[in-house]
């Protein structure tokens, strides 16, 4: 049986959010141009991987547009760990650069985890290097606002999204599948952070669906396409689709998205289509929803942009509150 969505069903729509978001920073960016400050990001990117190169140029574009410096340096794939360890530390004691970002993945002869904590905690504006990591877990655990920290990016869009919707968080339950260290371990933590009641399951956890289905708040961010059902949804939850899945099967495509014409045509023009790790159907039982596209995904760059700004401010600390000061006075 089909599932028809249900009138009351909100769409959290992830671009109109993002796009609020851009806004303040570029009012932010021209606060601090005012006083001489241009905020400045670094991204690293190694070798040739195409959709990396997408995504870095995506961010490129998105600087100039909110009135931020930018800079991508593109080391050859044949680079060694040291190589780049010096490349970061002079990014490092540079003023002008604010954030460093190094794209993932990393060729698999770097030591990542080596390189990702060589970047300059005040400048780690992926939200990755131990102490910020460790700065969010002390926010959470002293009640203190979560953006004391640079926290990763998707998980704080999901944060975004929360509270720009209206959302309630506090003396909720919230369930995140999935326990990485990019979405799953921070997103838990800012859930608690903001006083939700926070289980995580896992690919070892018996029993899902006893889990999701009392869920006020469901995180999906299990990289499974399709993975949570109708029958693992409370009714009326709000549903967070952090999965961006790419299908290529014309089968898997008539099974996810029955009758649906434009994702037909979609998938006859393109070859493939998205789905997230929740099933489609499933958001006819939710009360909002993240949509795939264009909800969860929308956020990251627009989260980069407002931790480089608030890097900025952070380090270069006086000037940067004085520029602020003067630009609403003026």
């Amino acid at each position: 049986m089909v599932l028809r969505m249900k009138a009351t069903a909100r769409i959290l729509n992830g671009i109109e959010i993002a796009a609020q978001i851009k806004a303040e920073v570029a009012e932010e960016a021209r606060a601090l141009a005012a006083g001489g400050i241009t905020p400045g990001l670094a991204v690293v990117l190694v070798g040739h991987v195409a959709a990396s190169e997408i995504y870095v140029r995506s961010k490129v574009k998105t600087c100039a547009e909110l009135g931020m410096f930018s800079e991508m340096l593109t080391p050859p794939e044949s680079v060694t760990t040291e190589e780049l360890l010096d490349l970061i530390a002079g990014l490092n004691a540079r003023d002008e650069i604010d954030g460093i970002l190094v794209q993932l993945p990393l060729p698999a002869h770097v030591d990542t985890r080596r390189l990702l904590e060589a970047v300059s905690p005040d400048k780690d504006v992926d939200g990755f290097h131990p102490i910020n990591v460790g700065r969010l877990q002390s926010s959470a655990a002293h009640g203190v606002e979560a953006g004391t920290a640079l926290a990763p990016c998707t998980p704080a869009g999901i944060m975004e999204i929360l509270k720009r919707s209206g959302v309630p968080v506090a003396g909720q339950h919230a369930v995140v599948l999935g326990r990485s260290e990019i979405v799953g371990k921070p997103v838990a933590m800012m859930l608690l952070n903001a006083s939700a009641t926070v289980t995580v399951c896992h690919s070892k956890t018996v029993e899902i669906g006893r889990y999701t289905r009392d869920a006020d708040i469901l995180v999906a961010a299990i990289g499974r396409p399709g993975f949570v059902t109708p029958e693992m949804v409370k009714p009326g939850a709000t549903l967070i689709d952090v999965g961006i899945n790419r299908i290529t099967d014309a089968a898997e495509v008539a099974r996810f998205f029955p009758g649906d014409v434009a994702r037909a045509a979609q998938f006859a023009t393109r070859g493939s289509t998205l789905v997230g790790d929740i099933h489609p159907a499933a958001f006819a039982l939710a009360g909002a929803y993240t949509p795939v596209p264009g909800g969860v995904g929308a956020l990251t760059i627009a989260m980069l942009m407002k931790n480089t700004v608030q890097a900025a401010k952070a380090r270069r600390g006086a000037a940067a509150g004085r520029s602020v000061v003067a630009a609403a006075k003026a």
